[in-house]
Protein backbone atom coordinates (compact mmCIF):
# COMPACT_ATOMS: atom_id res chain seq x y z
CA UNK A 1 0.00 0.00 0.00
CA UNK A 2 1.31 3.42 -1.27
CA UNK A 3 2.84 5.17 2.17
CA UNK A 4 0.91 8.45 0.99
CA UNK A 5 -2.79 6.65 1.27
CA UNK A 6 -4.69 6.35 4.55
CA UNK A 7 -3.66 3.23 6.18
CA UNK A 8 -7.46 1.26 6.78
CA UNK A 9 -7.73 -2.44 6.75
CA UNK A 10 -10.83 -2.09 4.69
CA UNK A 11 -8.41 -1.36 1.84
CA UNK A 12 -7.58 -4.45 -0.14
CA UNK A 13 -4.63 -3.82 -2.45
CA UNK A 14 -5.19 -6.97 -5.09
CA UNK A 15 -0.89 -6.88 -5.93
CA UNK A 16 -1.23 -10.02 -8.04
CA UNK A 17 1.34 -10.33 -10.59
CA UNK A 18 -0.61 -10.77 -13.59
CA UNK A 19 -3.55 -8.71 -12.16
CA UNK A 20 -0.25 -5.70 -11.74
CA UNK A 21 1.36 -6.85 -15.59
CA UNK A 22 -2.11 -6.36 -17.04
CA UNK A 23 -2.99 -3.25 -15.56
CA UNK A 24 0.70 -1.72 -16.20
CA UNK A 25 -0.41 -2.48 -20.13
CA UNK A 26 -3.75 -0.52 -19.80
CA UNK A 27 -2.03 2.37 -18.35
CA UNK A 28 -0.25 3.08 -21.78
CA UNK A 29 -1.66 5.54 -23.63
CA UNK A 30 -1.17 3.99 -27.19
CA UNK A 31 -3.24 1.05 -25.95
CA UNK A 32 -5.80 0.43 -28.57
CA UNK A 33 -9.86 0.54 -27.92
CA UNK A 34 -9.60 -3.27 -28.56
CA UNK A 35 -6.48 -4.22 -26.13
CA UNK A 36 -7.79 -1.83 -23.46
CA UNK A 37 -11.39 -4.16 -23.40
CA UNK A 38 -9.61 -7.12 -23.67
CA UNK A 39 -7.19 -6.54 -20.56
CA UNK A 40 -9.85 -4.79 -18.28
CA UNK A 41 -12.08 -8.06 -18.83
CA UNK A 42 -9.07 -10.63 -18.11
CA UNK A 43 -7.79 -8.05 -14.78
CA UNK A 44 -11.41 -7.91 -13.97
CA UNK A 45 -11.86 -11.96 -13.93
CA UNK A 46 -8.22 -11.90 -11.28
CA UNK A 47 -9.92 -9.41 -9.02
CA UNK A 48 -13.44 -11.44 -8.70
CA UNK A 49 -11.27 -14.32 -7.42
CA UNK A 50 -9.96 -12.04 -4.51
CA UNK A 51 -13.15 -9.99 -3.78
CA UNK A 52 -15.11 -13.46 -3.55
CA UNK A 53 -12.84 -15.02 -1.29
CA UNK A 54 -14.46 -14.75 1.94
CA UNK A 55 -18.00 -15.87 -0.04
CA UNK A 56 -20.39 -18.15 1.90
CA UNK A 57 -20.63 -21.56 0.33
CA UNK A 58 -23.36 -24.82 1.70
CA UNK A 59 -22.85 -28.13 1.50
CA UNK A 60 -24.91 -30.14 -1.55
CA UNK A 61 -24.89 -33.75 -2.23
CA UNK A 62 -23.23 -34.98 -5.62
CA UNK A 63 -22.68 -38.20 -7.34
CA UNK A 64 -19.45 -38.70 -8.75
CA UNK A 65 -18.69 -41.36 -10.90
CA UNK A 66 -17.74 -43.79 -7.95
CA UNK A 67 -19.99 -42.48 -5.56
CA UNK A 68 -22.20 -40.18 -3.41
CA UNK A 69 -20.83 -37.55 -1.75
CA UNK A 70 -20.80 -33.74 0.15
CA UNK A 71 -19.08 -30.96 -1.90
CA UNK A 72 -19.11 -27.29 -1.38
CA UNK A 73 -21.06 -24.49 -3.72
CA UNK A 74 -21.57 -21.04 -3.73
CA UNK A 75 -24.59 -19.75 -3.79
CA UNK A 76 -24.38 -16.74 -7.07
CA UNK A 77 -27.71 -15.98 -7.04
CA UNK A 78 -27.43 -14.06 -3.42
CA UNK A 79 -24.38 -11.95 -4.99
CA UNK A 80 -25.27 -8.45 -6.77
CA UNK A 81 -22.49 -7.01 -8.88
CA UNK A 82 -23.54 -3.40 -9.38
CA UNK A 83 -22.22 -1.35 -12.34
CA UNK A 84 -21.85 2.56 -12.14
CA UNK A 85 -22.48 3.42 -15.65
CA UNK A 86 -21.24 3.94 -18.17
CA UNK A 87 -17.44 2.58 -17.23
CA UNK A 88 -18.52 -0.03 -14.62
CA UNK A 89 -19.51 -2.33 -18.19
CA UNK A 90 -16.06 -2.94 -18.72
CA UNK A 91 -15.46 -4.41 -14.94
CA UNK A 92 -18.76 -6.36 -14.86
CA UNK A 93 -18.62 -8.36 -17.99
CA UNK A 94 -15.12 -9.89 -16.90
CA UNK A 95 -16.72 -10.73 -12.88
CA UNK A 96 -19.66 -12.40 -14.60
CA UNK A 97 -17.55 -14.61 -16.79
CA UNK A 98 -16.42 -16.01 -13.22
CA UNK A 99 -19.82 -15.71 -11.15
CA UNK A 100 -21.93 -16.43 -14.15
CA UNK A 101 -25.38 -16.80 -11.48
CA UNK A 102 -24.84 -13.41 -10.10
CA UNK A 103 -27.35 -10.87 -10.42
CA UNK A 104 -26.76 -7.61 -11.70
CA UNK A 105 -28.09 -4.05 -11.06
CA UNK A 106 -27.59 -0.36 -12.45
CA UNK A 107 -26.52 2.53 -11.41
CA UNK A 108 -26.42 5.38 -13.55
CA UNK A 109 -24.44 8.44 -12.37
CA UNK A 110 -22.24 11.46 -13.81
CA UNK A 111 -19.93 14.05 -12.70
CA UNK A 112 -20.92 17.43 -12.78
CA UNK A 113 -17.73 18.74 -14.57
CA UNK A 114 -18.21 22.44 -12.59
CA UNK A 115 -18.77 20.74 -8.98
CA UNK A 116 -17.11 17.61 -9.76
CA UNK A 117 -20.67 16.43 -7.73
CA UNK A 118 -22.41 12.36 -8.97
CA UNK A 119 -26.00 13.33 -10.58
CA UNK A 120 -28.19 10.01 -10.57
CA UNK A 121 -29.78 9.73 -14.00
CA UNK A 122 -30.64 6.15 -13.85
CA UNK A 123 -31.14 3.44 -11.05
CA UNK A 124 -32.64 -0.24 -10.98
CA UNK A 125 -31.49 -3.06 -8.68
CA UNK A 126 -33.21 -6.65 -8.37
CA UNK A 127 -35.72 -7.52 -5.87
CA UNK A 128 -35.06 -8.63 -2.35
CA UNK A 129 -31.98 -6.68 -1.61
CA UNK A 130 -32.23 -7.30 1.75
CA UNK A 131 -30.87 -11.36 1.08
CA UNK A 132 -27.89 -10.32 -1.51
CA UNK A 133 -24.21 -9.29 -1.00
CA UNK A 134 -23.55 -6.58 -3.22
CA UNK A 135 -20.35 -5.75 -5.24
CA UNK A 136 -20.01 -2.14 -6.70
CA UNK A 137 -17.98 -2.20 -10.01
CA UNK A 138 -16.56 1.41 -10.97
CA UNK A 139 -13.20 1.34 -12.46
CA UNK A 140 -11.96 4.46 -10.76
CA UNK A 141 -12.22 5.28 -7.43
CA UNK A 142 -11.16 9.30 -7.76
CA UNK A 143 -12.94 11.81 -6.39
CA UNK A 144 -14.97 9.29 -4.76
CA UNK A 145 -18.64 11.21 -4.81
CA UNK A 146 -20.24 8.83 -7.50
CA UNK A 147 -18.92 6.05 -5.29
CA UNK A 148 -20.31 7.30 -2.17
CA UNK A 149 -23.53 8.29 -3.88
CA UNK A 150 -23.70 5.11 -5.40
CA UNK A 151 -23.16 3.59 -1.76
CA UNK A 152 -25.48 5.40 -0.60
CA UNK A 153 -28.55 4.37 -2.42
CA UNK A 154 -27.22 0.87 -2.17
CA UNK A 155 -27.30 0.97 1.50
CA UNK A 156 -31.14 2.21 1.51
CA UNK A 157 -32.09 -1.14 0.06
CA UNK A 158 -30.34 -2.68 3.39
CA UNK A 159 -28.56 -5.55 1.73
CA UNK A 160 -26.54 -8.37 3.81
CA UNK A 161 -23.10 -6.43 2.31
CA UNK A 162 -21.31 -3.90 0.14
CA UNK A 163 -17.87 -3.86 -1.10
CA UNK A 164 -16.05 -1.90 -3.84
CA UNK A 165 -13.93 -2.92 -6.75
CA UNK A 166 -11.72 -0.41 -8.87
CA UNK A 167 -8.99 -0.78 -10.60
CA UNK A 168 -7.25 2.52 -9.60
CA UNK A 169 -8.14 4.86 -6.57
CA UNK A 170 -6.05 7.43 -5.13
CA UNK A 171 -5.87 9.07 -1.12
CA UNK A 172 -8.35 11.59 -2.31
CA UNK A 173 -11.08 8.86 -2.88
CA UNK A 174 -9.97 6.31 -0.20
CA UNK A 175 -10.91 8.93 2.47
CA UNK A 176 -14.13 10.60 0.59
CA UNK A 177 -15.15 6.98 0.74
CA UNK A 178 -14.07 5.94 4.06
CA UNK A 179 -15.34 9.28 5.67
CA UNK A 180 -18.66 8.36 4.09
CA UNK A 181 -18.71 4.47 4.40
CA UNK A 182 -15.95 3.20 6.91
CA UNK A 183 -18.07 -0.54 6.60
CA UNK A 184 -17.68 -0.66 2.88
CA UNK A 185 -14.18 -2.13 1.85
CA UNK A 186 -12.00 -1.01 -0.98
CA UNK A 187 -10.69 -3.76 -3.12
CA UNK A 188 -8.35 -2.06 -5.95
CA UNK A 189 -5.05 -2.92 -8.72
CA UNK A 190 -3.26 0.52 -7.44
CA UNK A 191 -3.30 3.54 -5.32
CA UNK A 192 -1.79 6.42 -7.50
CA UNK A 193 -0.66 9.42 -5.93
CA UNK A 194 -2.99 12.11 -6.13
CA UNK A 195 -5.73 13.86 -8.39
CA UNK A 196 -5.24 17.10 -10.56
CA UNK A 197 -7.49 20.05 -10.75
CA UNK A 198 -10.05 17.98 -12.71
CA UNK A 199 -10.45 15.51 -11.00
CA UNK A 200 -8.38 12.87 -12.98
CA UNK A 201 -6.35 10.27 -10.97
CA UNK A 202 -2.66 10.58 -11.68
CA UNK A 203 -0.67 8.89 -13.09
CA UNK A 204 -3.85 7.15 -14.32
CA UNK A 205 -4.95 5.59 -17.20
CA UNK A 206 -7.13 8.42 -18.79
CA UNK A 207 -11.05 7.93 -18.22
CA UNK A 208 -11.40 4.48 -18.62
CA UNK A 209 -14.98 4.94 -19.95
CA UNK A 210 -13.54 6.82 -23.21
CA UNK A 211 -11.38 4.07 -23.38
CA UNK A 212 -13.26 1.17 -23.04
CA UNK A 213 -15.81 2.49 -25.52
CA UNK A 214 -13.40 4.09 -28.12
CA UNK A 215 -15.10 7.45 -27.61
CA UNK A 216 -11.92 9.86 -26.54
Amino acid sequence: MSSSAPQTSQVHLVDHPLVQHKLTLMRQKDASTNSFRRLLNELSMLMAYEVTRDMPMQDVQIETPLETMNAKVIDGKKLVLVSILRAGTGILDGMLTVVPGARVGHIGLYRDPKTLQAVEYYFKMPKEMQERDVVVVDPMLATGNSAVAAVDRIKALKPKSIKFVCLLTCPEGIATMHKAHPDVPIYTAAIDRQLNSHGYILPGLGDAGDRIFGTQ
